[in-house]
């Protein structure tokens, strides 16, 4: 679907597109991917790593400009809407910010993206986006459900809107890993607390659900991938076996546990081989049978929760695949 198509990814410096770049050009040769993006200097790092590949664009530009925006998506064919204010704290503190990002940003995507007849859009989402208790999951919620609701807004429009939702990224800027392994030499490390559990996924396996998605979409579909769950102390313990835990309580907006699909999606949930499929209630859409093909309905009372998985990533697991990746740990 996207060989020889034009891709937009907004949020493009982040570790999501720093891994979907170059993965989508091996695969698929894409006409051009535009980077837009609203840090520079994130830009200019990356644009040492594509130099003289003629397919890859850069732009500044904020997601909160619809009108900017709506002109660099001219010739676009396919959208990936990275762009978020995420960190949860951040969020919290700064809450109108988060806000102007994560909802008006996505309105702006959803019009500019109709208004230029792009074929296909994939927003990236979160665990905290199910039952959320913070702001960032709570603007993210409203992001899913913009994006879903699209693809009627869309009306004689081909503009296609889907949804994928993932948990932890492992290794990325920011997350608990390089942040362990930061303080390893210290023999101290931080727990919010010992109970706390985590879904785990490599930015790899999160480049190819969204590749699925752009294959499988016919519009307003939420993707969950399975994926594994880990302890916060054995992920510690991957880090730093013999290291001592602080434990300093759970941050504003933190859960104990995550989880991606509630109780109250089950009714609207498909299981599939690698994946789950979250069907919107609205409009039927979730009896559709081009949406629902090939899955088998979840049971009434489904949860998809990082304390009730099924999957468990182990601490040798980890240590494995933090020696694999230490070269690009926190760098992305």
């Amino acid at each position: 679907m996207l060989k020889n198509q034009s891709i937009l990814i907004t949020g493009g410096t982040g570790s999501f597109g720093n891994t979907f770049i170059p993965m989508t050009l091996d695969k698929y040769n894409p006409k051009k991917i535009v980077i837009y993006s609203r840090d520079e200097m994130k830009q200019w790092d990356m644009a040492k790593l594509f130099e003289g590949d003629s397919r890859v664009k850069f732009v500044i530009g904020d997601v909160r400009d619809k009108e900017h925006l709506s002109r660099t998506l001219n010739g676009i064919d396919y959208v990936v809407h990275a762009a978020a204010t995420k960190i949860v704290p951040t969020a919290e503190y700064n809450p109108l910010e988060c806000v102007k990002t994560n909802i008006n940003g996505a309105t702006n995507i959803i019009d500019a993206c109709i208004d230029n007849n792009i074929k296909g859009v994939i927003a990236l989402s979160t665990d905290k986006a199910s039952n959320p208790i913070n702001l960032y999951g709570a603007t993210k919620l409203v992001s899913d459900k913009l994006f879903i609701t699209g693809n009627a807004y869309a009306k004689s429009h081909n503009t296609r809107f889907s949804v994928v939702r993932y948990g932890n990224v492992m290794g990325s800027r920011g997350s608990v890993i390089p942040f362990f392994i930061k303080l390893k030499k210290t023999g101290k490390l931080p727990i919010t607390d010992p109970d706390m559990t985590r879904f785990m996924i490599s930015l790899e396996d999160a480049v190819e659900l969204v590749w699925h998605a752009f294959d499988d979409m016919q519009g307003g579909e939420i993707y969950v991938k399975k994926i594994p769950s880990m302890l916060i102390t054995d992920i510690a313990k991957a880090v730093n076996i013999d290291a001592k835990y602080e434990i300093i309580g759970i941050r504003p907006g933190e859960k104990i546990h995550e989880q991606m699909i509630g109780l109250e999606d089950a009714p609207h949930t498909y299981e599939y081989d690698k994946h789950f499929k979250i069907l919107p209630a609205i409009y039927n859409w979730s009896s559709d049978p081009q949406r629902n093909s090939g899955g088998i309905k979840v049971d009434e009372n489904f949860m998809y929760s990082s304390d009730q998985n099924n999957e468990w990533m182990t601490v040798e697991n980890l240590k494995q695949w933090i020696k694999d990746n230490k070269e690009k740990i926190g760098k992305i």
